[in-house]
């Protein structure tokens, strides 16, 4: 009995050895813990990565390359709901953080080809079209011309949508090339692409367009004859050189005509390049319109520059200074003889007015 007594008062000493041990040690692993993450280290543990279960290339990266096509934040409680995320993505971006901190490289999305396309004319405002409508949350579009349905179409489509940018649910993908509207093989082109393309054509004076497109080749090749000896075959007779590309851009009936084989009049929109000056919030009411957009870019976004003598956007958020177009817009014209711009508007006049009619819009250019 003795013996029962004190092994069992042993065994009981002994778990509460045990016991006190246990303790000791979980102790001095939490303190070690605490120690640990007060001083930072716990910083270091891997956090969850973000992964779209559909698709294992739509992920949040980091690189030290951001997406500069981003269009500015605007309007984003009337866009859809693709849009929000578009902006959380651009407020990353736009941090404070060091330039060789980590950033965002949008690979959200899927490349697709354009649904819509700015297809001429140049010198028309093709590039203040294009920039008014990156400032739309659901506008993803190509920077540079991309020029596949005139120049570089043996690439193949599948190299033409690699240039696209990646678009989600609910945005759509654009680019410009406004040589595209006097390519004769250019609408079969994008009709084999896509019949439903979208077609946007901004169009200007053809007489001031002219001296418009004259002024840019001047300013890169100064040895360059006068306008008027470029655009008359014969000066006695008054003849027009039509073979002269700065004449030939402005004969819009002729290259309509030319889509118009392949393409309703439902799947253009002509916007006036004058009034993208004088009134560039009503005609962007009207390209949001026909894009099937939410009216996002309003007269809120423009300001008159008088010294460029056009519309720029206002300062964006997180810029120092408002958007405008580059030196090359808005140069000072050439003195042209009144006489031979009187004739080159009697030479268009027969040409504006077909193209009135079958655009059902007159642009006031006579």
């Amino acid at each position: 009995m003795g013996c029962s007594k004190w092994r069992a008062a042993f065994n009981f000493g002994h778990l509460k050895v045990q016991s006190k041990l246990s303790v000791f040690f979980t102790m001095i692993l939490l303190f070690t813990y605490l120690f640990y993450c007060l001083n930072g280290y716990c910083d270091s543990l891997p956090r969850p990565v973000y992964n779209q279960q559909t698709d294992p290339h739509n992920k949040i990266t980091f690189n030290d390359e951001q997406d500069k096509s981003s269009p500015e934040r605007r309007g984003a409680h009337n866009a859809s709901p693709a849009s929000v995320v578009r902006e959380q993505l651009s407020d990353l971006s736009r941090s404070d953080a060091p330039s060789n901190n980590i950033s965002i490289d949008n690979t959200f999305g899927s490349k697709k080809f354009p649904q819509a396309i700015i297809i001429g004319v140049k010198k028309g405002g093709t590039r203040a079209l294009l920039e008014f409508l990156r400032i739309h949350p659901d506008v993803r579009a190509v920077g540079a011309e991309p020029h596949f349905f005139d120049r570089f179409y043996d690439k193949g489509l599948e190299w033409y949508r690699n240039l696209m940018p990646r678009t989600l649910e609910g945005q759509i993908t654009m680019e410009k090339t406004p040589s595209y509207f006097i390519t004769k093989e250019a609408p079969r082109r994008v009709y084999t692409m896509s019949r439903h393309t979208k077609l946007i054509v901004v169009v200007r004076d053809p007489v001031t367009r002219a001296v418009s497109d004259y002024t840019q080749t001047l300013s890169k090749s100064p040895g360059l004859p006068s306008f008027q000896n470029l655009a008359f075959r014969n000066a006695t007779t008054g003849l027009i050189d039509t073979s002269w590309s700065a004449v030939r851009i402005g004969i819009y009936a002729k290259h309509l005509e030319n889509w118009l084989r392949y393409f309703p009049l439902s799947s253009f929109l002509f916007v006036s390049g004058e009034r993208l000056v004088t009134d560039p919030a009503g005609e962007m009411g009207r390209v949001q319109d026909f894009l099937g957009l939410k009216r996002v870019v309003t007269d809120k976004h423009f300001y008159f520059n008088q010294t460029k003598g056009f519309p720029c956007l206002k300062k964006p958020e997180g810029s120092s200074r408002p958007r405008c177009l580059g030196k090359s817009k808005g140069r000072l014209h050439p003195q042209i003889p009144s006489g031979v711009l009187l004739r080159l508007r009697d030479f268009y006049r027969p040409f504006n007015l077909k193209f009135y009619q079958m655009t059902s819009h007159d642009f006031g250019w006579d």
